[in-house]
């Protein structure tokens, strides 16, 4: 990007390269005689961590705004689900009769982006975790499209690539899960959920928490397969205990396929914040 401020000091740029010209000594060797933002092992200390999390903020935030996203629908899914074509080697039948799903985001993906794109493609992009399963599905619809998405990645102890089908530009990786779940939510004009396992579940729920506590907005929350989530989740009965109230189970609804959902995403109404909890 190029930088249009009119300031008379040297950008820190010129000076990054210009000290790595200064001569050999066992003074410019030393640590402590590195530039402070150019010095990993300084930035990686654990009184550094403040800046760490700033820094993961700023930098997915900038670039977003640089390539004019303004808004993004959200994809939260299993890693673990195939693709029709791999279900044969799902680890349970289970997975293997979720791979539906996979077909399901990736048209849901399609859709969505190819109605960006007659608005300009600058709303509505797709944003995933980047990784295999449903987020691939996810970015593939929408490479498929010919459009853009977003692939929010993060490091985890066994290696692991973002799928081929984010947008290069827009693929981030991420350190703090937390500043990740925020980037997941800060653009969000709809939240889809299809079926996943403990990651899954946290986004949902704290996803949910946000909107229950008036937080976020009241955007689409849509869960895919229905079936799927009343099986594992009894909400009734977080209801009829009375640790949610009645109308919380409002705040979402149940999907089986990608027309169902944009045709509730279209006619979904107000999505001001709730002003208080009910129940509370």
């Amino acid at each position: 990007m190029k930088d249009d401020r009119r300031s008379p000091f040297r950008d820190a740029g010129t000076d990054r390269a210009t000290a790595r010209e200064v001569p050999d000594t066992p003074q410019t060797r030393a640590p402590a005689y590195r530039l402070a933002f150019a010095d990993d092992e300084f930035l990686c200390r654990d009184e550094l961590r403040p800046v760490r999390l700033q820094l993961e903020l700023l930098k997915p935030q900038m670039m977003l705004d640089e390539y004019g996203v303004e808004s993004t629908v959200v994809l939260f899914g299993g890693a673990r689900i195939p693709s029709p074509d791999d279900r044969d080697s799902a680890r349970t039948e289970t997975l293997a009769g979720l791979a539906e799903y996979y077909e399901e985001a990736r048209k849901f993906a399609r859709l969505v982006t190819e109605a960006s794109l007659n608005t300009g493609g600058h709303k509505n992009i797709i944003c995933t975790g980047g990784g295999p399963g449903v987020m691939e599905a996810g970015n593939r619809g929408a490479a498929e499209a010919g459009g853009i998405s977003i692939g929010l990645n993060i490091v985890l102890p066994h290696e692991q690539a973002p799928n081929e089908y984010v947008t290069p530009d827009l693929c981030f990786n991420f350190h703090y899960f937390a500043i990740r779940k925020m980037h997941f939510l800060m653009r969000a004009n709809a939240v889809c959920v299809f079926p996943g396992g403990f990651g899954t579940l946290d986004e949902m729920f704290e996803s949910l928490t946000l909107i229950q506590t008036g937080r976020m907005r009241r955007v689409p929350f849509l869960l895919f397969g229905r079936a799927f989530w009343e099986k594992i989740i009894n909400w009734d009965a977080l209801a009829e205990a009375g640790t949610i109230s009645p109308d919380d189970l409002d705040l979402f609804r149940f999907v089986e396929t990608a027309d169902e959902a944009l045709a509730i995403i279209n006619d979904w109404g107000e999505t001001s914040p709730r002003g208080d909890i009910p129940g509370r």
